[in-house]
């Protein structure tokens, strides 16, 4: 597997994605807004996520730009009377409903890294990651009470996968504004740590990642993700199939070749 050429991959007004080597960023870049995605944003973030899924990219950072993940949902242009906005709603949750998916079931490992704000449909993005790396100065918030809005985004069912029934209402329900060591209390996220750090500490997890094999890592991720839903003999199942697929890979045979030689293992993808 070869990675995608350096530099820029794809862009639209507010959404990136750089590539460097194995690592894909994306970024939501609506600094003037705190990375509030309108419609357009929203679509092309899932658009980046399919295109990277087959890019050869082993890792994905997920972020935003400016100091802040995201604000949310762009409602600046919204009127609550507006009798076809009403009509159509339906189908815009839907066609963000896809978005989540594609973020969340991307077989690439991703890893969102937060910093500032990340609340409302911001925090279902973050959610929709594998792992979550976020700053000390960074704000979460399930800030749709105080909108008079429901979840979404994902959120009914990330936050309750994540932190259970009970903490997740609270959360609900207030729409109360936290900082990270809460949101590392609760198990949102998987680590905090200073701003001026962020960076590289993310950066260090992703080439990790990417140093790995990545046919056995996205095997791995399909059963992590499917074990919530799975009896304990479903994913024995699963996991003896697997080990199939891994021990007929070229990557096994390197690592199997680099233990013996005491060395560290290149990956190739096949």
């Amino acid at each position: 597997m070869l990675p995608s050429d350096d530099g820029k991959q794809h862009s639209t007004p507010g959404v990136r994605a750089d590539v460097d080597g194995f690592v894909t960023t994306i970024t939501m870049d609506s600094p003037l807004t705190k990375n509030a995605c309108n419609g357009d944003m929203f679509v092309t973030l899932g658009a980046l996520f399919r295109q990277a899924s087959y890019s050869g990219a082993r890792a994905i950072v997920l972020t935003g730009a400016g100091g802040n993940f995201c604000a949310g949902a762009d409602l600046s242009g919204q009127q609550s009377d507006s009798a076809e906005r009403q009509h159509h709603l339906t189908a815009s949750m839907r066609v963000l409903a896809e978005v989540v998916l594609d973020i969340h079931t991307c077989p690439v490992p991703v890893v969102a890294k937060v910093d500032g704000l990340c609340v409302g449909a911001g925090l279902g993005v973050a959610l929709a990651a594998d792992m979550i790396w976020c700053s000390d100065r960074a704000r979460f918030s399930a800030i749709f009470a105080k909108r008079g809005l429901s979840l979404d985004f994902g959120t009914s069912w990330f936050l309750r996968q994540r932190i259970g029934v009970h903490k997740a209402k609270q959360l609900a329900f207030t729409g109360e504004i936290f900082d990270g060591s809460r949101a590392l209390d609760l198990g949102l996220v998987n680590a905090v740590v200073p701003a001026a750090d962020l960076d590289s500490e993310v950066a260090a997890m992703v080439d990790a990642i990417a140093a790995g094999p990545p046919i056995a890592i996205s095997i791995m991720k399909r059963q992590l993700d499917n074990a919530g839903s799975a009896s304990l003999a479903q994913c024995l199942e699963a996991e003896a199939l697997a080990q199939n697929v891994n021990v007929h890979t070229e990557d096994f045979a390197e690592a199997m070749t680099s233990y013996f030689e005491r060395r560290r293992p290149e990956f190739n993808g096949r």
